[in-house]
């Protein structure tokens, strides 16, 4: 770990922002150490991404200021942020699928009116940038052909190109694989030794205990603590971050009373468009009252298992019994009959599949179930019914804000989750499959999703959990399979798990 240095390449004084009665930024002083990593970590709401906004120019804030390399700034927009050094790598990538990896690093800031010769030369730019950082993608790739990690890189790569000196990282392992996450911090340690000053939001406090130089913690957009990483520990940061203590480990809830199999998948296979084998011969029991936790690297599998679970795909072979009957390929379950017969699916890309984010966050609550004779009698759907549900609701998981009339957009990540899973666990279903649970998710709002998933089990219900943190499926599971390139490479009890053997299994070896 460097010595701490003495310049300061970021100070914020005083800074204010409020949207209409809301205070997300209230009096905020934060000083940056150049050429550190320093974590800002809260709940979601609590103001981060808002104060990095600030500094990057989206926002303008109502008062203080802003010093860079000890001087007065006034950034009124990103092109002044960017003048200045500063880049900001969003969570949700700001990049066009359509051109290549070369062609997004350019879009804006071509230095030659001739594409050719411009061309070349941010090439050779490139070349010698990526070679310096270890930073390395397929220049001439479309970027929606490339893996969500390279893309990440890209966007680095980019902020770097325009000069960034310091480098705003807005929850960058929320989409990563573990690999990709441990390559991640390799460049980031790299840049930081090369005087490249960090500043990381995120959720995830032991990758701000593994990274980072100083951590700041914010809550109710106010800075609640700030510490050196050395006098720091999760459970503290864990507790400042929320405002009382957290329960994150596994609880110790004695021998599960586990019942009946409710759900059963047998020699299933599935071949995608380009016949590639993507699920092999997947066995699978779910028994009411307990939680099987499904672990492996992402792509490996996982989804295709979710979505032939849920109807959503249907296989190449294999059968499927669930509520007294039976599925093959040539008649397989739909997600209607599968409410039907009491499963309910969160499913792992929430804006992409369990919300609209157009909608209003009433209308969102009731997809899939709009035709429940309390919300529709006779084909007429009743709104008011179901905005009163919504806000029940909101209530029941704790919501934030509790507004059934707010866009389904304008709700953070952690509060969209909560929403889905109030929807889906509303009809005491028997089976519940869950992806990724807690992706992008605060550590309240863990918590609280934690203590719901263990309520649906001990109420008999048969819990399917899908998820890439390996600490998440330790601490839920009663039992464990793991997946590695669409095979079953083991299944353990809880108690006869650990992180080298599942991380064994999730690279094929062990079986």
């Amino acid at each position: 770990m460097p010595s701490t240095p003495t310049r300061v390449a970021v100070r914020l004084a005083g800074i204010c922002k409020r949207f209409g009665a809301v205070a997300a930024n209230a009096d905020v002083n934060l000083s940056i150490a150049a050429g550190t990593v320093h974590g800002i970590v809260g709940e979601n709401g609590a103001g981060k991404s808002t104060l990095m906004s600030v500094l990057y120019g989206f926002y303008q804030a109502d008062s203080g200021s802003i010093e860079v390399d000890g001087k007065p700034a006034l950034i009124r927009n990103s092109d002044d942020a960017i003048g200045l050094g500063i880049g900001m790598v969003h969570q949700h990538f700001m990049l066009v699928d359509t051109l290549t990896a070369l062609e997004n690093i350019m879009l804006g800031a071509e230095p030659h009116w001739l594409l050719k010769r411009a061309d070349a030369k941010v090439r050779a730019a490139l070349e010698k940038l990526m070679q310096d950082t270890g930073l390395h993608v397929k220049l001439d790739a479309l970027v929606g052909d490339l893996p969500v990690g390279d893309q990440q890189r890209l966007e680095i790569l980019k902020a770097l190109y325009r000069g960034a000196k310091v480098l705003i990282l807005d929850e960058p392992t929320a989409v990563l694989t573990p690999q990709e996450t441990t390559h991640l911090f390799k460049v980031l340690d790299h840049l930081r030794s090369q005087g490249t000053t960090i500043l990381l939001i995120t959720h995830k406090l032991k990758e701000v205990m593994g990274l980072c130089d100083c951590v700041t913690v914010m809550r109710a957009g106010r800075v609640v603590q700030e510490m050196p990483i050395s006098e720091a520990s999760i459970e503290g940061l864990a507790e400042a971050m929320v405002g009382r203590k957290v329960q994150m480990g596994r609880v110790d809830d004695g021998k599960q009373s586990v019942g009946e199999v409710l759900l059963a998948l047998r020699q299933t296979q599935v071949l995608d468009e380009m016949q590639v084998l993507r699920l092999s011969d997947i066995n699978l029991e779910l028994r009411a009252g307990e939680i099987v936790g499904v672990a492996g690297v992402s792509g490996n599998g996982q989804s295709e298992l979710l979505d032939v679970l849920s109807g959503l795909l249907t296989p190449t072979a294999g059968e499927l019994t669930l509520g007294g009957r039976t599925f093959t390929p040539a008649a397989w379950l739909d997600p209607r009959t599968a409410r039907t017969l009491g499963l309910a699916h969160v499913p792992e890309d929430r804006h992409a599949r369990a919300m609209v984010m157009a909608f209003a966050a009433w209308e969102s609550a009731v997809l899939g179930y709009d035709a429940l004779p309390e919300y529709n009698a006779g084909g007429w759907m009743n709104h008011r019914a179901m905005r009163s549900a919504t806000a029940g609701m909101m209530e029941r998981f704790d919501v934030r804000p509790p507004n059934p009339e707010l866009g389904s957009s304008k709700f953070s990540g952690g509060n969209q989750q909560k929403l889905v899973l109030a929807r889906e666990l509303g009809q005491s279903p028997k089976v519940l499959l869950v992806g990724q649970p807690t992706r992008g998710v605060d550590i309240g709002a863990i918590e609280f999703i934690y203590s719901q998933l263990r309520a649906m089990r001990d109420a008999g219900c048969a819990v399917l959990v899908v998820s890439s943190e390996l600490d998440e499926i330790l601490v839920l599971s009663n039992r464990v399979i793991v997946m590695n390139q669409g095979r079953v490479t083991g299944e353990l009890a809880i108690e006869d798990c650990s992180e080298a053997k599942l991380g064994l299994l999730m690279t094929g070896g062990g079986h």
